[in-house]
């Protein structure tokens, strides 16, 4: 969220991904909506519909969902590629086109997708241009013994979150992203970038490479990890740090590597070497 982007989520039904988007809307006193996707879903339910008023004797647009400043896209890889498509405008131009009139949406806007296993039944694959709209991928995980029996005896999760309120305005996320894009980045730390991404893209490790704008993605995260971290600098570790969660999901590795994505990711990351 720091560094401007969108966050798809990939786990199996249950380990809290919807708890997660909610209590961060919380938090930081963000408007919040919630959309299940199901295969019947269209993209007018989404993003909205002008309908005919008589008494105004006009069209009017009613808003859809997807204006908000968090949208949880919940199971998105369940509905159809249309409506999955609907999505595009709004998570890269920040705005969306109905009826040939264009509508900015709020700032901030953050999108937290979830996507079940491609294995399970009814899952559409999300397509690889709107899989490179996302900043980051990542998996909760089952929770570790103490924290299951804590989930177990505690109180609603989601009440606990509604009851400790906001502790950052959406004006002041916005003024920390923009502080974000002042974090110093060295001509070394660029050359280990550049040589990260010609690795992804010699056809060693991946099918195809990553492209400039998840160049531009992973840049914008080290410098966010490297604000959380309380440096004015962005260090090679930020990047090594979080490559995988915001490279792997664009990559598909070539088939003689027999390794998952993010190990595949990992195992270029120690063969490049350091500027």
């Amino acid at each position: 969220m720091l560094a401007g982007g969108h966050l798809l989520i990939e786990d199996v039904p249950g380990v809290g991904k919807t708890t997660l988007a909610h209590a961060l809307a919380i938090s930081l006193g963000l408007k919040f909506s919630r959309v299940q996707f199901t295969a019947d879903l269209m993209p007018s339910d989404l993003v909205g519909v002008s309908v005919y008023e008589r008494s105004k004797e006009a069209f009017v647009f009613h808003q859809g969902p997807v204006f908000t400043q968090v949208l949880l896209a919940d199971e998105i890889n369940r509905a159809g590629p249309k409506t999955q498509s609907a999505l595009l405008e709004a998570m890269e131009e920040h705005q969306v086109t109905v009826e040939n009139d264009t509508r900015p949406l709020p700032h901030p806007f953050f999108v937290i997708a979830t996507q079940n296993p491609t294995d399970q039944l009814g899952t559409y694959p999300l397509p690889e241009s709107q899989l490179d709209r996302f900043l980051m991928c990542i998996t909760l995980g089952y929770p570790d013994r103490l924290s299951e029996r804590s989930l177990l005896a505690g109180e609603d999760r989601r009440h606990a979150a509604e009851r400790a309120g906001a502790i950052m305005t959406p004006a002041e996320l916005l003024e920390a992203q923009a502080v974000v894009m002042k974090v110093h980045v060295s001509e070394a730390l660029l050359d280990y970038l550049q040589a990260l991404i010609a690795a992804t893209r010699s056809g060693q490790w991946f099918v195809e490479g990553l492209s400039p704008r998840a160049g531009i993605a992973i840049l914008r995260a080290a410098r966010a990890r490297a604000l959380l971290a309380q440096r004015d600098y962005v260090a090679p570790d930020d990047v090594q740090a979080i490559l995988p969660q915001t490279a792997a999901h664009r990559l598909v590795p070539v088939a003689s590597a027999g390794r998952g994505r993010v190990e595949q990711v990992r195992a270029m990351v120690e063969a490049v070497g350091l500027p």
